[in-house]
Order: structure tokens, then sequence, then C-alpha cells
């Protein structure tokens, strides 16, 4: 994993965190991130009330009893704040290829630090499944997109709720007779082959939440917008998405992750600026792996008219699309209707024809990591997978389910990993998860079901929830050791991301947040207040965190989160490890007091 300036930064093994000798050096900091919370607070202080509601006890350790200093609330206006894509500052950046649109986090001078309300008349969110087909209007409340969409059935409003009936730009007869003849032009779909996927301008994510009853994890991708707040009804569905768009930096996945990619009118320009996205597409999936377009100019022979263009012009950008494809060794697969399937080629043979000097696009050879993705330009260049990897082809893949707790051939890359060390991961974390289980009833049950891993290894903790009608959201730091490939090859889904700064994602989107070793982790580098206001902005009301730390640490934390209006206690770990506490935590439902501008 590289640093955002090049350079290789590493993290040693969680395990070796928490030895003897950085006992002392922990409680320093712990003492200083401490007061940082409290003093830091000072500057909008409120009289909070108690928490009413706490998390069920047990037969662990007492509720904390720590004096807290208090956040503030934020002001109504901020109810969907998302602070590195806030629409208020998209005038600061350029609009060239909508890089306005990507992350731009504020300064630190500029940092919020109150709890984002939630909107008036807020209520727990409907529960999965049913959430996917309707969710409470009150809890996000935008009108723009069903007036501007309800011709093509995306949603509709009828009484308190947003109802979900399944309809798209490219799928006027439902989205599942849409995704049943995708499955007969890729028949990999059906058999487990096909496992992990992303759908680059999601809409409100029907399409992957359709495939959730087939078996495929989808990560639904849309850009923050003024309106239509695609990402945030996908999630409010209980559908896994994020905040994103491909523009001028690399997506935050690393190479030969996803097995299919898709994108159904989502008004990529694919064929401009040298196809730097399809090659940006190309970097992330996996040899083997499908490419599937739906929209402008696939069938331009019967759509031309409805699109505002000529039959030459579309004759014209499908040609070239085609070209460009075949230069990155994408071969079309299969066409019907307005459906078109490419496959991105694993014979070594294509790739060695990028080699020569005058082909475009070159074969990258500037020295940036393949897996390099945090904040890393997109280089107009193919990304060639290593010859060394033989097990990173789709075919090659165990079909899953097995291939959730087969060890992938890229654990190798890991620093101390093995297969053997990859099963140790395994068996720790089912260890972990039932002890979780009986810490928090709530955990397999429908009252969970958007998860976040915030730091994990191998994503142990995902895999051990397997059965539970729950999706993880895997977190890697883009400052620690590179292990999101593994969880990849794994069938599981996650991102870079850096805690110092904002997550990409709404707030009040996930169920339950889990953090192992998280501060201890990044404590030398982001301030533990600001990580734990993030926490409250993106985890919803009534919703859970479960964080494990050092013994010092844990009160430290236990003290900031009393500020927030959140509920506490502290537990014993399964084995009763005097060195490290898992402290059970949920965030009270409150509204604000002031009234929307």
């Amino acid at each position: 994993m590289k640093h955002k300036d090049g350079k290789p930064v590493y993290q040693s093994d969680k395990g070796s965190r928490k030895a003897p000798m950085v006992i002392v050096c922990v409680v320093l900091c712990g003492v200083s991130f401490y007061l940082g919370g409290i003093c830091g607070s000072e500057k909008n202080p409120y009289k909070a009330k108690e928490v009413a509601k706490t998390v069920e006890a047990s037969s662990a350790i007492a509720p904390l009893q720590i004096k807290a200093g208090t956040f503030a609330e934020c002001t109504p206006d901020f109810q969907d704040y998302t602070p590195c894509t806030d629409p208020n500052r998209w005038r600061k950046y350029s609009s060239h290829r909508l890089s306005f649109l990507e992350r731009h986090c504020p300064p630190a001078s500029e940092r919020k630090e109150c709890l984002v309300p939630p909107p008036n008349g807020y209520k727990t969110p409907i529960r999965w499944p049913k959430s996917r087909d309707e969710c409470w209007y009150r809890n996000v409340p935008y009108d723009w997109i069903e007036k501007e969409k309800s011709n093509q059935h995306w949603l509709k409003k009828e009484g308190e709720k947003f109802l979900f009936p399944g309809g798209g730009t490219m799928f006027p007869n439902g989205v599942g007779a849409y995704v049943d003849l995708m499955e007969k032009l890729i028949p990999e779909m059906k058999d487990g082959t096909i496992r992990t996927a992303i759908d680059t301008g999601c809409g409100v994510a029907s399409w992957g939440g359709d495939l959730l009853d087939r078996g495929i994890l989808t990560v639904s991708l849309a850009p923050r917008d003024n309106h239509e707040a695609q990402v945030q009804f996908a999630l409010e569905r209980g559908i896994p998405a994020i905040l994103g768009i491909i523009s001028t930096q690399r997506l935050p996945f690393p190479s030969n992750s996803f097995d299919l990619a898709h994108c159904s009118r989502c008004l990529i320009p694919w064929t401009e600026f040298g196809g730097i996205y399809l090659l940006e597409i190309h970097r992330i999936l996996r040899p083997g792996g499908f490419w599937v377009l739906s929209g402008p100019p696939v069938n331009y022979e019967n759509h031309w008219k409805g699109w505002n263009t000529t039959i030459e012009e579309q004759k014209t950008n499908y040609k070239k699309l085609q070209e460009l494809l075949t230069s990155m060794c994408f071969k079309l697969y299969k066409k019907k209707d307005d459906l078109a399937v490419w496959q991105k080629s694993s014979d070594s043979s294509c790739y060695k024809n990028i080699n020569s000097p005058d082909h475009y696009p070159p074969k990258c050879d500037d020295g940036t990591e393949p897996d390099s993705a945090w904040y890393t330009p997109i280089r107009p260049c193919v990304v060639v997978t290593d010859p060394k990897y033989k097990n990173v082809n789709l075919k090659s893949l165990a079909k899953w389910p097995e291939r959730l707790v087969t060890a992938p051939e890229r654990v190798g890359d890991v620093p101390g990993g093995s297969s053997g060390s990859f099963k140790q991961d395994v068996i720790k974390w089912k260890t972990r998860t039932k002890h979780y289980q009986k810490l928090l009833p709530a955990l397999g049950t429908d009252k969970i079901r958007n998860v976040m891993d915030m730091n994990t290894l191998f994503g142990g903790f995902a895999a051990a929830l397997i059965d539970s009608p729950v999706w993880v959201m895997n977190v890697v730091s883009a400052y620690s050791q590179n292990t999101l490939a593994v969880l990849y090859d794994r069938g599981l889904i996650g991102l870079y991301h850096d805690w110092c700064e904002a997550f990409s994602t709404y707030p009040r989107t996930y169920d339950l947040l889990h953090a192992d070793g998280l501060f201890t982790a990044e404590g030398h580098r982001c301030e533990m207040k600001y990580v734990l206001l993030e926490m409250d902005r993106i985890l919803r009301p009534n919703g859970y965190a479960i964080i494990r730390e050092t013994s010092p640490l844990i009160d430290t934390v236990a003290s900031i989160t009393k500020g927030m209006r959140w509920g506490c206690r502290k537990e014993n770990t399964e084995h009763g490890n005097a060195q490290e506490n898992i402290l059970i935590c949920q965030k009270k439902l409150w509204y604000s007091k002031q009234t929307s501008k």
C-alpha cells in the first residue's frame, strides 16, 4: 500500500499492537485524546440530557460512570451533511471531468464539532427484506427524484412511504426481467462463479438489490448530488452503496477485484478522454470478469431517435467503444436487445501486444502500484495483472460459497500472511462473533442490516456473519498493510479509507459499526474526537457500535461517547483478556430543537 505521495507505508500485525511495551504510551495518548475531546467541545457547550436508553445489561462489567464533555447539535440544514462531498464547496473545484464531485475534504479549521440531527419525523428504518421495497418518506425527504423519474418507475410516494417498484431507465419491464436476460447471456451469474459486482451510476440501486437474492454482492456507486440522493435511498433500503464517481482519481478498490461491472445508462462518457474511464473499469475488474453496458450506444439502431442524436453519431460511438475495449483486451462476449457484454481477457498473449511502442493505450510502466487507490490519479495506461498470480482469474477461483473459506492466493502478499494464518483468522472471528452475539442479541436478527467493519484484516467478522440478514462494508486503512484484495478474492466487499477524514456516505446509513483496534492503529494520526463524531454521523439513531480496544483507551472512548448521547457499557473479551475490553454502545434517537431555515 502506498501513501498519497507514493511512498510505501505499512503497519504491523494487529496482534503486535497490544504489546505491554506500549501500554504507557497508550495511556498518555488516551489522556490527551480525552482532554482534546473535552476542550474541543467547549466551543458550543449545552446541557445534555442523560441517555435514557442504554444497551441491555449483561453479566460482565457494569455501565461506565465517567464525567464527559458534551457536543452541540448541528443546525437542521446539516441533516444530510457529507463533509468530503459537500455541495456548498463544489465551486472551489474544477468542473473538468466533473472532478468537483470527487472527495474534497474540508481543512482542519473547518471541521464541524457538532452532532448531525435527523430530519423532523425520522423513524426507525423499515426492516429487511421489506425495506428493499419501501422506506419512510421522512427518513429521505426528497421529492425531486420522484417527480423526475416517476415515468421510469424508480420510486413513487404513497402516504408516509416511498415505494420502489423496481423500474429503471433501461428496464421498463422491471429489474427482475432485466437481470433474467442478463443471466441468460452470462450463465456464470447463476452457478456461484460471479459473486462481487459494481454498479456505476446506480440510481436507487434496484439492480444491486435484485442481485442479493441471486447470491451476488454489489457495490452501488453514485456521486453526491443536490436532489437525487441516490446512495441515501440505496442504504435506506438496506442495499450496499457508497458515494463516488469515476473522474480523475482511482476508485478506492484494489486491482482485479470485481467479477462483474455494470452500467445502465449511467451517462459516463466511456469513449471520451482516450477511454480513461474504461481503463479504471479494466483495473478493478479481475481477468475473466464481465462488463455489462445497457444504454447509448448499445442498440442504437432502435433507440437513437430517443437519445436526441443521429444514427450516424451513435454508430460512430459504438465503433469507437468497441475499438477501445479491444485495445484493452476486452472481447465482445454476447449481445442481445439492449444489453452488450464484454469479457476482460485472461490471455497473456493479448497483453503482450500492448507492449508495442505504437499501441494505445500503453501498458502501465510508471511504477505506480496497481492497488494504490487512495487519492491516486487514474493513469492513461492499461494495468496488466502480474503473471505471478495464477488464481485471480475468475475461472480459477472457487465458486461461492466455498470461495469464502478458501485461502486466496494474494494472502501471501500480506506480511506474515499464509494459508495457515488465514485459517486461524477464520476460527478467531467465529469465536469473537459468537461472543458479540451474546453481548448484543440484536446482532444476527433483522434489527441490524447495514454493518461496517471499520478496521478489518481479512474480513473475518463479515465472513462470520454470512448467514445473518446483514451485509458488511469492510474498510482497510489506506495507510496500513494492503489486505483488501484478499477480501475480494473471498467474495466480500470493501474499500480503502483514511479515518482522519469523513467516510463517503450520507448520515444515518449504518445499523452497526465495528471497530477492532482502530484507535490503537490510527491514534498517532487521527484525533479520536473527530473519528467518533464521524461514527456518530454515519450511525443510525438506535444503531449500535462494538468497539474493541486496549483497556486504557476504552475508558477514554467511553467518556467521549457520553457527550454524543450514546449509552455504553464495558464488557470482557471472549477470553477475559485483562489488557483488552469491548465497549457495547447504542446511539440515542433525538430530534433537533431548532427549526430549519
